[in-house]
């Protein structure tokens, strides 16, 4: 929603402070806030899917039928990505995938972390599920037989390359043996009559880039200052994921400096111009690539001032901890005598750096291309416990393995991880809004719309990096990892489902998230 439902508030402050000729600032009442802002589109969808004996899916067939509201926004390209991720980490021969964006009486809705790759990823699982129900196994057979293996194609055209997505499953089941949680689940069920408990697995598959190609570039602009100290701009926008920490990693890390030594100016567009939003997972590819080209530049011109200093050539001088080297040698030429001696020279310690993400393409006519620079894959296990007297319930463990790729930040890269599990649990569990007839938002406030709490989180998350080398197109083979946890969340629907059926087999549990503890509770004594 930031890319496009703030505009109508500058526009009018914009007016007002031209009128007045004064600052002007609007502030909504939170209520107003609840009811005018846009939220995650809800989706209605309908869908075939055809095995064979083995449990391989041979065609699957979906309609999606997206909520619009009253207006555009951003749901053509939303409804894009839904397209895209209509397999979610599957492969399927032969697949039709269908949308329609459906105008409503209600506020326009738009864009959240997944931008609409959630809603195909639910709709996925919900026919495995299904097709699960009708065969009576678990539906992590059949989600495993049909993992995505490299070589395999998307529906879009895409070749799957570095396709981790079978061995995340491999890793997840090395550790965590689903069989044996399986087993436990049994166990435990088959001992208590009151309180049930749930298992779901959870694959993800996620494209990184924006699907409109001509977003896919940034820039940067780098100075090295006579004291040694570096400034730095994107067009990145810290949120809290830590795109500034990453940022600041990859200026010291391309000259060997002290992270002190970078100062990461406020993204402005009279240093930056032309910048795409800081979403779709690409804030740090983008911007971080941009930054390394500029730093590259400066770093070429460095070394050859070096060379001409010490009397040999370029090729044979590098940066160690603000030391300059020939080769392994130490030179006594450090950072800072080496930038006043380029000052003096009259070089230019000022570069930009322009990145256009290469070979990605996609040909709308045809449907077809190359849309994504690289895809995150990673598997969890996502178990909880339900009251069967009360509908309420409680997530015991989100076990998973994920794609990282080389991370830059572990730390960081897992925070993102741990925030989008819960996130995810969050929007399958909670968050159910309710209009009346006229399109009136009813679930407005604190005492209609139940926000998430520390309640609401996973007791335990445990998540397993899956050591695997990281695509040249992510940042130092870091792969992005803003939206693809989010979807790890899915599970938590699918868990709270089999704990209902193993309470009441005959409850006609269908596919309508979020499950609210009230759905739960119906569900509960629901029968055929």
């Amino acid at each position: 929603g930031k890319e496009d439902q703030a505009t109508a508030w500058a526009c009018m402050s914009a007016l007002a402070s031209y009128k007045l000729q004064k600052p002007v600032k609007i502030s909504l009442h939170r209520l107003d806030d609840m009811k005018m802002t846009g939220k995650r589109h809800p989706y209605s969808s309908d869908f075939k899917i055809g095995l064979d004996k083995d449990f391989k899916i041979l065609a699957f067939e979906v309609i999606y039928f997206q909520n619009g509201g009253a207006t555009a926004d951003l749901s053509p390209a939303i409804m894009e990505r839904t397209l895209f991720h209509a397999t979610n980490s599957y492969f399927i021969p032969n697949i039709k995938a269908t949308a329609y964006s459906c105008k409503t009486n209600l506020p326009p809705f738009t864009a959240f972390r997944g931008f609409g790759a959630p809603q195909a990823m639910f709709v996925m699982e919900s026919a495995i599920a299904y097709a699960a129900d009708q065969l009576g196994i678990s539906a992590h057979k059949i989600q495993e037989k049909n993992l995505l293996a490299e070589g395999d194609t998307f529906l879009y055209g895409q070749k799957a390359k570095q396709a981790n997505a079978r061995r995340s499953w491999q890793k997840l089941n090395q550790h965590f043996q689903i069989e044996k949680l399986e087993k436990g689940i049994t166990t435990f069920n088959q001992q208590n009559e009151l309180v049930k408990k749930g298992l779901a697995i959870m694959p993800i598959c996620f494209g990184i880039s924006f699907t409109k190609t001509p977003m896919n570039q940034a820039r940067a602009l780098v100075h090295i200052y006579q004291d040694g100290s570096i400034g730095v701009s994107t067009g990145a926008v810290e949120m809290g994921q830590g795109v500034n920490t990453k940022l600041v990693q990859i200026a010291a890390k391309s000259f060997s400096v002290d992270y002190s030594r970078i100062k990461l100016e406020t993204t402005n567009t009279t240093r930056v111009a032309n910048t795409s939003p800081t979403a779709a997972s690409s804030g740090a590819d983008l911007n971080g690539k941009a930054l390394q080209i500029a730093c590259n530049q400066l770093v070429d011109m460095l070394k050859s001032v070096s060379a001409k200093q010490l009397n040999v050539t370029a090729e044979e001088i590098n940066f160690q901890k603000e030391k300059v080297f020939i080769g392994e040698k130490e030179t006594n030429l450090n950072w800072e005598g080496l930038i006043q001696t380029a000052f003096l020279e009259r070089k230019s310690l000022t570069a930009n750096g322009h990145y256009a993400t290469p070979i990605i393409h996609f040909d709308k006519a045809t449907e077809k291309g190359h849309p994504f620079a690289y895809h995150v894959y990673g598997t969890a296990a996502i178990s909880v416990t339900l009251d069967c007297l009360r509908g309420r319930y409680s997530f015991d463990k989100v076990q998973l393995v994920h794609d990282f790729g080389n991370s830059l930040n572990y730390k960081v890269d897992l925070g993102q991880v741990e925030g989008g599990i819960v996130q995810g649990i969050g929007w399958m569990t909670l968050e159910e809004l309710a209009f009346n007839e006229s399109g009136k938002l009813l679930s407005d406030s604190l005492s209609t719309y139940k926000v998430p709490d520390i309640y609401a989180a996973p007791k335990t998350i445990e998540c397993l990096p899956l050591d695997i080398e990281g695509p040249e197109l992510a940042i130092l083979k870091s792969k992005a990892v803003g939206e693809p946890p989010f979807m790890y969340g899915i599970g938590a629907y699918f868990a709270l489902r089999n704990a209902i059926r193993a309470f009441n087999p005959k409850s006609t549990v269908g596919f309508n998230a979020p499950f609210t503890p009230e759905k739960v509770l119906m569900h509960l004594y629901r029968r055929l």
